[in-house]
């Protein structure tokens, strides 16, 4: 039996709530994971993650094979014991990281220089699943290729079948029976390399399946036709994870057709520049108008920002430079996201889903007005 395991609940149309089953835990699907980059989410620290409702969290294999080293990490007992955090784990294999470096793809693998010291790097598919191995995560991914979009659909053709056999390999030198090893599905926004991508990588058996090469600044409707052509083809007793959504139009809409795990910089990311999302709308803090504002970022969310302080004082803290804005802001973003997928988990088992999704939508669009 796998190491990770999905079960469902619930239906509601393709849309479906489940439970996760891991390691170090079961998780509610949909979930979101919060990227913690190089074992470590920015602003936040592991206590916050648990108070805000983080279920599993994200690493990336490309920064940590370089810094500080997965020989290192293994040393100090694996991921887990290292960033103090003991819950389940996922490690990206750093192919999209390694696609914003231009780097040298081949048959072998990719070549590309270290953001930190400008060094040449190789990393095989083989090598990719072993620096996973020493990392320890509950979930590993296969290495694939990603390829920016628009391109040419030969070069997305081939790079999906390049993904394929490196997907077969991944396989080959997985070796850990205690953490699940998750294909990825390719394609671009072209619904038959998609459709024939999640096939062929879903008759090779992986734990379960991560749709990459989207979220890229495609339209949402080329990304939910590519995404509808995938999970097609997906068997639906595995987790289905598309990699890097995180706005909340793009995990609804992914959520709608089939889809069950996601993770984004973007909560955190805009928290450090000032913008909160919100259930009546996102805005920016640092904008005048807030100056003097005494209610909460969001009156309906009960996270510990929320819960304490004004938009007036956070505003204050953004505009003098405060390291705090950062953490209270990213508490908040990230707690909102969780109650998103909570709400989503909760209406698909009551057969709601379609009017959570038109609530969710009208309240936001309302309040941004």
């Amino acid at each position: 039996m796998s190491a990770v395991t999905w079960s469902s609940i619930a239906t509601d149309g393709a849309a479906r709530t489940g439970w996760l089953e891991t390691p170090h835990g079961v998780v509610r699907t949909p979930t979101f994971m919060p990227v913690g980059t190089r074992a470590a989410v920015k602003a936040v620290d592991s206590a916050d993650l648990a108070s805000v409702g983080a279920e599993i969290v994200l690493a990336n294999v490309y920064h940590l094979m370089l810094r500080p080293g997965a020989e290192l990490v293994a040393r100090m007992g694996g991921l887990h014991e290292f960033m103090s955090w003991g819950g389940p784990l996922l490690t990206d294999s750093g192919g999209y990281q390694i696609f914003s470096l231009d780097p040298e793809i081949d048959e072998e693998g990719a070549t590309f220089k270290s953001v930190y010291d400008g060094s040449r790097v190789h990393l095989s598919p083989e090598e990719a699943v072993g620096v996973q191995a020493r990392l320890g995560p509950d979930i590993a991914m296969v290495l694939d290729v990603c390829v920016g979009l628009p391109a040419p659909v030969e070069e997305v053709e081939a790079e999906m079948r390049r993904t394929l056999r490196w997907a077969e390999r991944c396989l080959q030198a997985h070796q850990q029976d205690d953490q699940g090893l998750f294909g990825i599905v390719q394609g671009g926004v072209d619904s038959d390399l998609r459709a024939e991508s999640a096939r062929e990588t879903a008759a090779l058996g992986f734990a379960g399946f991560g749709i990459g090469g989207l979220s890229v600044g495609e339209p949402a409707d080329q990304r939910n036709s590519a995404l509808e052509a995938a999970v097609r083809e997906l068997p639906a007793d595995k987790p289905r994870y598309v990699m890097g959504l995180g706005d909340t139009d793009g995990l609804l809409d992914a959520i709608m057709r089939g889809a069950d795990m996601f993770d984004c910089v973007l909560p955190t990311r805009l928290a450090r520049h000032g913008k909160a999302l919100s259930s009546i709308g996102d805005f920016n803090l640092n904008n005048l108008r807030f100056e003097a504002d005494d209610s909460p970022v969001d009156s309906s969310c009960s996270c510990h920002t929320c819960s304490t302080y004004s938009k007036a004082y956070l505003r204050h803290l953004i505009r003098m430079k405060e390291l705090s804005a950062d953490r209270l802001l990213s508490i908040h973003n990230l707690h909102y996201t969780f109650q998103l997928m909570a709400g989503a988990g909760t209406a698909i088992e009551e057969g709601r889903f379609a009017d959570y999704v038109k609530e969710v939508r009208i309240t936001r669009a309302e309040g941004s007005a």
